[in-house]
């Protein structure tokens, strides 16, 4: 059970459609550009909000020549532990319902939010189509805390999807500092097909500036067959500000 450190000064551009700028010694996000998974160009404002109760709105553009009708659109937390959709101060659930969504049609929609931590966000549709009915589902959005010390990017398994019994794998963590920290944890979990769980590492991780990566890493290795879960947490102090998951299926030798 090992974990070895390696910085990198450069922030990477994120692939969640983030654009990161360093102001006063805090990292701080900006907007979200438009993105697009047919039929749907969407947009979720804003993406970095404080602790409590805070409005999302999501912006929706039917690029289809077709007309939606009966239209379900329900907005859902990855980790409601943290964050959790409410909807509107009216409504019941995280759900919001329009009559027809015609085509080149732009709408927003406001969702009442209380979040205690960061998590991610992603969006559904579900409405008729002619006669015919439609599912939709977006790409996940980060929702930053402004207060958090700092973020666990991705958490990354060094091997092929598949294994054999007896080979050391690494898991690799990347954190990136948000704002001036320190008190920071990581440790790395794996739960085998037995369902016992074990520690396999833990690291106080020293401060990093704004924009600075850390990546960390733990080995183990495998006694039995079947699919394997690893986690990584970060915690500051005693609360989890991140959690992250990956998953690799053994075989015999």
């Amino acid at each position: 059970m090992l974990y070895n450190l390696k910085k990198n000064k450069k922030t990477p551009k994120s692939a969640r459609h983030i654009v990161y700028c360093v102001d006063n010694g805090e990292l701080k996000m900006k907007a979200t550009t438009s993105r697009y998974k047919y039929p749907i160009e969407y947009e979720l404002n804003p993406t970095s909000i404080d602790k409590g109760n805070s409005w999302l709105t999501l912006k929706l553009k039917n690029t289809s020549t077709d007309t939606l009708r009966g239209v379900d659109v329900q907005l859902h937390s990855l980790d409601p532990y943290y964050l959790m959709v409410y909807g509107t101060w009216t409504g019941f659930g995280s759900g919001q319902y329009l009559k027809e969504l015609k085509p080149d049609e732009e709408v927003e929609l406001v969702f009442r939010i209380n979040a205690s931590g960061s998590a991610d966000v992603f969006a559904t549709i579900m409405a008729r189509e002619d006669i015919n009915y439609f599912w939709w589902e977006s790409g996940e959005t980060h929702i930053y805390v402004r207060d958090e010390k700092a973020e666990l990017e991705r958490l990354l398994v060094l091997s092929h999807p598949y294994t054999t019994i007896g080979k050391t794998l690494s898991a690799e963590a990347t954190v990136k500092g948000l704002r001036k920290n320190g008190g920071l944890k990581l440790e790395f979990w794996v739960e085998p097909p037995s369902g016992k769980s074990e520690k396999q590492a833990t690291t106080e991780i020293k401060g990093l500036s704004p924009g600075e990566e850390a990546r960390y890493t733990a080995e183990f290795t495998p006694k039995e067959t079947g699919s394997y879960a690893v986690h990584a947490y970060l915690y500051d102090g005693w609360q989890r500000i991140g959690r992250k998951t990956n998953y690799i299926y053994v075989l015999r030798q």
